[in-house]
């Protein structure tokens, strides 16, 4: 039960961090910005930002199940 609860906020919570991304133009200042340091391709930070949002909102549920 704990492996679906992860997994179902971890979608959430990566889907609400590219909405927001999306509110404030940051999906075009990815794609469309400077190039990262060090040679990095763009969708390596786009997907850490998403997996950190989403890795946030799992392990935030995680815990509040937890203390419940």
């Amino acid at each position: 039960m704990a492996l679906r609860s992860f997994a179902w906020w971890f979608m959430i919570g990566a889907l609400l961090t590219l909405s927001v991304l999306m509110v404030q133009g940051g999906v075009r200042d990815l794609w469309e910005g400077t190039q990262p340091a060090g040679g990095t391709n763009v969708l390596v930070y786009f997907g850490t930002t998403l997996m950190g949002g989403g890795l946030l909102a799992g392990c935030v549920a995680l815990i509040m199940n937890r203390i419940r």
